[in-house]
């Protein structure tokens, strides 16, 4: 871990995913979710820039299993876009499934962003859809507000918050990931294959209390 960061009026706080679909409980449980839920509260009395992503998808999606004849959850399938994995049915649109956690303090933000409504194409990163070429206009709204380091959190940290903060990286943000602020799903070794990436990408580790 890295020492005391100083929050400034360019830095964005970036929680993703914090919903209950993704936490105990939910179709999507994370282990853990509801964990994050505190510290990304006290990350958010903090900033004065801050964004909330959420997965929102149509009933039927195509990342779901139920979807695909004779496949179950976490299975794999070829998707027009590459390697997809399946999920059970999660953060349909308009569920309690996809509303974000009840305590979650989202007035603090100033945009919530959604992702996964396209229903053929499923979405991690909140820059891109997972087709990697679709983007959710992120980017741009950070670019025109001036801010410059992504600060991100939330759920979950081998898939959603990993991919979101490549994709940051290749827009030239610096990103800094806030690992107590996250947890992850940790399917087949896919949470140290995750921070490998992001180390190697110049993504940083910070405490949430190392950021005053």
């Amino acid at each position: 871990m890295t020492g005391a960061r100083q929050i400034g009026p360019t830095d964005v706080l970036l929680a993703v995913d914090v919903q209950n679909d993704f936490c105990s409980g939910g179709a999507l449980a994370v282990p853990g979710g509801e964990d994050v839920v505190a510290p990304v509260n006290a990350l958010l009395a903090r900033f004065s820039n801050a964004v909330l992503t959420q997965d929102w998808h149509p009933a039927g999606h195509s990342s779901f299993a139920s979807s695909h004849a004779g496949r179950r959850p976490y299975e794999t399938v070829e998707a027009e876009y590459g390697q997809q994995v399946l999920w059970p049915d999660h953060c349909v649109r308009g569920t309690r499934g996809a509303a974000f956690h009840p305590a979650l303090e989202v007035d603090r933000a100033q945009l919530i962003l959604r992702k996964g409504f396209h229903p053929k194409i499923d979405s991690y990163s909140a820059f891109y859809e997972n087709d990697r070429t679709t983007p959710t206009g992120l980017s741009a709204y950070l670019r025109e507000r001036g801010l410059s380091r992504i600060v991100i959190c939330g759920l979950a940290t081998d898939f959603c918050v990993a991919w979101s903060a490549l994709d940051a990286r290749r827009h030239g943000f610096d990103v800094l990931i806030v690992t107590d602020a996250c947890r992850a799903i940790d399917l087949d070794g896919s949470l140290a294959a995750a921070m490998g990436e992001m180390n190697e990408a110049g993504v940083q580790p910070v405490a949430s209390h190392d950021l005053v």
